[in-house]
């Protein structure tokens, strides 16, 4: 494929990350929403060379049965343009006809062989010192939850005390062997109700951002959030995790379960990202499509739910399982932690 010409591409990418391992491809498991990619990529012959050769690279590494709307990945990608002219020594903010006037459709060739729940939708060229990692200047998640019994003031009032620069290693999965630096800037916090009902119950989301994120790091903190939510925990305890010094080793807790969790977006200086309109219009179609099909399937369960046998006593499951929680809940500084991060770095260096 040498002989044709090729660009450096940014690619936007949308997932329903419920049946993948994980977005990159690094492990043993399969599928990944990075190998289904690459599979297109080759299927189609936009691929040029492998990984390296294509210097690839990906905004985030999102986990097992995590979802995206904004993932960016960058790699070169054959080009129907003169090599000259796919040069992409400009930022895509103001991108020149000539740049993108018979040029490959990039959305449209790749969704025509991507599985149902991944798309592709939009396309910048971007200069050659570009990284999807390392030139992304922020990235924002979103966290579903149903309204239920929460207290949505009081993980507001908490939320907000993530704001700022702050040491989250008790916010996190430790990778003492690969990070050493635990602070990380959160730019923003907000809590918000959506359009979505169902049985009375509001969905609400959780919009967090900021420039980088630890790992399982967002789910940690909506862990901690939703004890607060439910009268476990108090707002103080965000203070108190958020010093190291106070409380150096992180207390045992699980994290929010991680289907309703979503990259929302990864943003960049000057990428400016296209779609045709034939390509928008079909993406549109195909999104609308799968919508649809899971809302059948919700209807679905919502009939097993009403043909199923009545409790004795009309008991309510939610409500039991709430009096069960509040019963067995261990406040967070009182449970056994987690090693310290020097603690671990010990451990490490003791091996070698």
């Amino acid at each position: 494929m040498t002989h044709h010409s090729k660009r450096y591409v940014a690619l936007k990418v949308m997932y329903f990350g419920q049946r993948f391992y994980g977005f990159a491809s690094e492990g043993q498991m399969d599928p990944t929403v990075e190998s289904e990619i690459f599979k297109a990529l080759e299927k189609t012959r936009l691929l040029v060379g492998d990984k390296e050769e294509s210097r690839y690279s990906r905004c985030g590494r999102t986990d097992k049965g995590v979802s995206s709307v904004g993932q960016v990945i960058a790699l070169f990608l054959r080009s129907n343009l003169k090599e000259t002219d796919a040069d992409n020594k400009i930022s895509g903010e103001l991108i020149p006809e000539a740049q993108i006037e018979g040029e490959i459709d990039y959305v449209r060739v790749l969704n025509r062989v991507l599985p149902n729940d991944i798309r592709i939708l939009g396309w910048s060229p971007v200069p050659m010192d570009f990284s999807a990692r390392f030139s992304c200047l922020a990235r924002e998640y979103k966290y579903f939850f149903w309204r239920g019994n929460f207290n949505i003031q009081a993980m507001e009032s908490a939320g907000k005390k993530f704001i700022g620069e702050h040491d989250f290693r008790n916010f996190c999965k430790m990778d003492a062997a690969n990070v050493h630096n635990y602070r990380r800037r959160i730019t923003m916090f907000e809590i918000s109700p959506s359009n979505t009902r169902f049985e009375g119950n509001q969905l609400f989301a959780i919009k967090v951002k900021g420039s980088a994120f630890l790992w399982h790091q967002v789910r940690c903190m909506v862990a901690v959030l939703f004890m607060i939510g439910h009268g476990l925990e108090s707002v103080d305890i965000i203070d108190a995790l958020l010093d190291t010094e106070k409380t150096p080793r992180k207390p045992q807790y699980a994290m929010a379960p991680e289907i309703p969790l979503v990259l929302q977006s990864c943003e960049f200086e000057g990428v400016k990202f296209i779609c045709s309109s034939g390509s928008r219009q079909a993406l549109l179609i195909h999104l609308e499509n799968e919508g649809r099909a899971y809302q059948l399937q919700s209807a679905i369960f919502h009939e097993a739910v009403l043909n199923c046998l009545p409790l004795p006593n009309d008991q309510n499951l939610l409500n039991e399982g709430t009096i069960k929680k509040v019963i067995s809940h261990i406040p967070l500084l009182s449970r056994p932690t987690e090693p310290s991060y020097e603690e671990r770095r010990a451990k490490l260096d003791s091996r070698r």
